[in-house]
């Protein structure tokens, strides 16, 4: 089998850990990311070949490299940011999406790994969520990453590659870059004594240790057969915010925070109150995640304080 693949994003939180993860197991690992929310000292630039590469400009122009796989990580990451910018989910994740069928055809990359979303669920009303649901889009983001997942099967089942496709939890862990923990990590560390929570604070989420999601990525597109194929991957746990907060807070040794909420059940125009995959049919690959999402959150809050992060130094 061909050893080398394609990373687009690598440079971002979760592309940077799926480079070592696929390093290890001997790959030859090729990057392209512009670096717009990815950082380039994530990389270990001694052992792959990193591209500083805009997806959104023509993908003749890219360079050329025979790679059995493509992990096609870069999209976007502001779930929040569509209600302002109304273009920026289309640029950014559906028209790079097509770009990079488009260069995967021309290289004949025959394997298409593609980082989706629970967003694509909008407001679901069953729990845990199946890969069938279908429900109304309340984000610019998740309406893109399905649109997305459209144009990646209409591909495959032209017969130009084999797709997996991943539907994704929050995400957590070493290396963390944005979300909810950087947030309150953030604020508090700006004011010890109060944290603003966006939304009531009781919105159920699950949430994904990096090293167990891309366990999940690695084996399940590699062993999986189908055409084309979606795979939900999260934690058969939940937790509220508020709990999430307190984890927080006891982690950084506070014990005196004011909570303020500010909104009503959700946090923003777009979020969903309740987010909890069915990950049966990614279990029936033998995967599993293997860290709690309390484990992770207090291992994320120490990474972002420490000298690793340097993100509040």
């Amino acid at each position: 089998m061909n050893s080398e693949v394609i990373i687009t994003g690598g440079a971002g939180f979760i592309g940077a850990n799926l480079v070592k993860a696929l390093l290890i197991k001997g790959f030859k690992i090729h990057v392209f990311d512009n670096l717009s929310t990815g950082d380039i000292k994530n990389l270990p630039l001694d052992k792959i070949e990193f591209y500083n590469i805009d997806l959104k400009n023509p993908w003749d122009t890219w360079p050329s490299i025979k790679a059995s796989h493509i992990y096609h990580l870069a999209a976007n990451a502001d779930v929040r940011g569509g209600f302002k910018d109304h273009y920026i989910d289309l640029n950014e994740n559906l028209l790079v999406t097509k770009n990079v069928c488009d260069y995967s055809i021309k290289n004949d990359i025959r394997n298409f790994v593609f980082s989706s979303s629970a967003t694509v669920y909008g407001e679901p009303d069953i729990f845990p969520t199946p890969e069938s649901h279908i429900s109304n889009q309340t984000s610019l983001y998740g309406a893109s990453k399905i649109s997305c997942e459209a144009f990646i099967q209409a591909y495959s089942n032209y017969g130009y590659f084999k797709s997996t496709i991943f539907r994704f939890v929050s995400w957590t862990g070493y290396g963390y870059s944005h979300g909810v923990i950087y947030d309150f990590v953030k604020k508090l560390l700006n004011n010890s004594s109060k944290l603003e929570i966006l939304g009531d604070g009781k919105q159920v989420k699950s949430y994904l240790d990096v090293k167990d999601g891309l366990d999940g990525v690695i084996n399940i597109s590699n062993y999986n057969n189908e055409v084309s194929s979606v795979f939900n991957l999260g934690h058969y746990e939940t937790m509220n915010v508020k709990d999430l907060a307190d984890i927080v807070c006891d982690e950084m040794d506070l014990n005196k925070v004011k909570y303020e909420f500010a909104g009503g059940e959700r946090g923003w125009l777009g979020d969903s109150p309740l987010v909890h995959l069915d990950t049966k049919k990614a279990t029936s690959y033998g995967w599993e995640p293997k860290t709690t999402i309390e484990s992770s959150i207090r291992n994320t809050v120490r990474y972002l304080l420490s000298s690793d992060s340097k993100r509040f130094r």
